[in-house]
């Protein structure tokens, strides 16, 4: 698709614009030719560090803070488009201090979502979690009500609002697969919370390309999903270890707290409602209006079979054949793998 034309002289902002995602998509954003994109973040090392990457005219770096309203405000304004990935993303951090989860995942957002609306920016796409999903955790918690602010906050306004759904990105900061690797390059066994743990596998490429979807065919309060395949920890860990010819396997040392065996992306409730395109699932919100007599029992639209959730339970399983192929896709797998002579 030409996105081109829809970034061209543009002034982009991203929030957390500093983590895996935000170097990725100003990789693909810088291509496209915009007027500026504002990175926004906290870290004033990783701002340094991307600076000195790109050493482009048409990134700003602004440090701020999500939580502080009016440093929201300050680089609001003449911003055209935005894109939320700011947020405490770290299950155990989010598990031993839930109150500054809620302060960055859910006050922070909307601080963005109300400024956005006051400067009137044209769109705004906010990036969650399948932790979002029936959560269990404080992260996934905050992230499940950053998902209800949007939705509330979309109807009949000038910002058109969306958000996107993904699991664990391969190779992204805190992830299993650098974490694996520093084991093998330390020469310890591989630590498996549960070997049937299964996950989603989506690459940077893929999370990118999910939120530009949303970003161009977004509608209000939609949440966008992109299929995925999964697979286990263990068929994972043992893709990786054939990889690197790797001899020392692993050891299961038990779930984390806060942690899930199975990744879900769409419950059953919001299958009823989604909508299958050819790499996306689309859900709508569940209500557009606040007559609740539209949603009594008798006007509800009947089901004989309740839909299948989306998880990496029941999505397509890739072998470890497939996996090592999808790995080795990866710069930073192949990377660390001409240092064994590979």
């Amino acid at each position: 698709m030409n996105y081109k034309k829809h970034f061209k002289g543009k002034t982009i902002l991203i929030t957390g614009g500093t983590g895996s995602f935000g170097n990725a998509f100003t990789d693909k954003l810088i291509l496209l030719k915009p007027k500026k994109i504002i990175i926004f973040s906290r870290d004033e090392k990783k701002q340094e560090d991307m600076r000195n990457h790109y050493q482009s005219d048409l990134l700003c770096f602004v440090v701020g803070d999500v939580r502080d309203i009016e440093a929201v405000e300050r680089v609001m304004e003449g911003v055209d488009y935005v894109f939320h990935a700011a947020a405490l993303k770290q299950v155990p951090t989010c598990e031993f201090f839930p109150l500054e989860a809620v302060k960055t995942n859910i006050l922070g957002a909307s601080n963005v979502i109300r400024t956005a609306v006051k400067y009137k920016v044209k769109r705004l796409v906010i990036l969650s979690t399948d932790k979002a999903v029936h959560p269990i955790n404080a992260m996934g918690m905050t992230k499940a009500l950053m998902e209800k602010i949007m939705i509330a906050s979309s109807r009949e306004l000038d910002t058109i609002m969306c958000g996107v759904r993904y699991g664990n990105v391969l190779y992204s900061r805190g992830s299993v697969v650098p974490y694996f690797i520093s084991q093998i390059n330390k020469g310890e066994k591989l630590t498996l919370t549960h070997s049937h743990m299964t996950r989603f596998l989506l690459t940077l490429d893929d999370a990118v390309d999910l939120v530009l979807h949303a970003f161009i065919n977004g509608e209000r309060g939609y949440m966008y999903v992109r299929k995925s395949s999964a697979c286990t920890i263990e068929v994972l860990a043992e893709a990786l270890c054939e990889i690197f010819n790797y001899k020392k396997g692993w050891v299961e040392v038990g779930v984390r707290a806060g942690e899930k065996l199975h990744e879900t992306l769409i419950s059953s409730v919001e299958a009823q409602r989604a909508s299958s395109l050819e790499k996306y699932f689309a859900i709508p919100p569940q209500s557009q209006g606040l007559d609740y007599n539209k949603y009594l029992p008798a006007k509800r639209k009947k089901h004989d079979v309740i839909p299948t959730p989306f998880t990496s339970e029941n999505a397509k399983r890739l072998t470890v054949a497939e996996t090592i192929e999808l790995l080795l896709t990866l710069p930073e797998v192949k990377m660390e793998r001409k240092k064994y002579g590979n």
